[in-house]
């Protein structure tokens, strides 16, 4: 078993939770299971004197080079934002919205979510393996196996792309779940109140205009795993 596997969640004073901390989460596979899940990313960082966060994918390999595992992220070598987050102090939160929470008031109206927050200064990766390796998981962490069976990048794609990455150490995971947390007389004035799943699906894979043959096999296997029904000759 790895340190990432053992290491308790929220462990230093601004990942600890204050409001609500009944729903924090200090077991830290189910961190890695809301990121093995989650597909977007939101990365906050000072672009220079003022907040911008912006949406990004993102892949993780628990048994990556920094302390408690490595959250990867990329982006153009062009853009201002991964420019200003090279070795700056970043905040990562990943969510995951399972549900809508109809209660009986306003206040207790809520939704059913899976949030985590990760701290830390965004290394950036310059070893030539290693950023590859990120690449490549972020290619699988949207369809597994996907990296092996396509074309490998090439030099000029590798040198317009940036990698980054921030350890999984400093983080925190909040989860609520289930119906609304309604008053006593809120019950008994009105006869119900509950919550409405959410999940998320996908629909058979559409090949485009170039495409021939059946659907590649590690693509059929993504979409069925969604939940979509996939003929094998399609």
């Amino acid at each position: 078993m790895t340190d990432a596997e053992v290491a308790p969640l929220s462990p230093t004073a601004r990942t600890t939770l204050g409001r609500l901390a009944e729903k924090g989460r200090t077991d830290r596979a189910e961190l890695h299971a809301l990121l093995d899940t989650a597909l977007v990313a939101h990365v906050g960082l000072d672009a220079g004197g003022y907040p911008l966060v912006l949406p990004t994918a993102f892949a993780v390999d628990l048994d990556g080079p920094d302390r408690d595992g490595t959250l990867y992220i990329h982006g153009s070598t062009a853009a201002r934002w991964i420019n200003a987050a090279r070795g700056a102090k970043v905040c990562v939160t990943v969510t995951e919205v399972d549900g809508l929470v109809a209660a009986r008031s306003g206040f207790e109206s809520s939704m059913n979510y899976r949030t985590a927050v990760v701290l830390g200064e965004a290394r950036v990766v310059e070893d030539a393996d290693e950023r590859q390796h990120a690449l490549d998981l972020m290619v699988d962490h949207m369809v597994p196996g996907r990296a092996a069976t396509i074309r490998r990048p090439t030099r000029k794609e590798l040198a317009a792309t940036q990698v980054l990455a921030v350890p999984l150490h400093e983080a925190s995971l909040k989860v609520r779940q289930g119906g609304p947390d309604d008053e006593d007389d809120d019950v008994a004035d009105n006869p119900w109140g509950g919550h409405i799943p959410l999940y998320r699906i996908a629909g058979a894979p559409v090949g485009d205009e170039g495409s021939r043959g059946p659907v590649p096999d590690d693509v059929r296997r993504r979409a069925e795993q969604l939940g979509a029904s996939v003929e094998a000759d399609s």
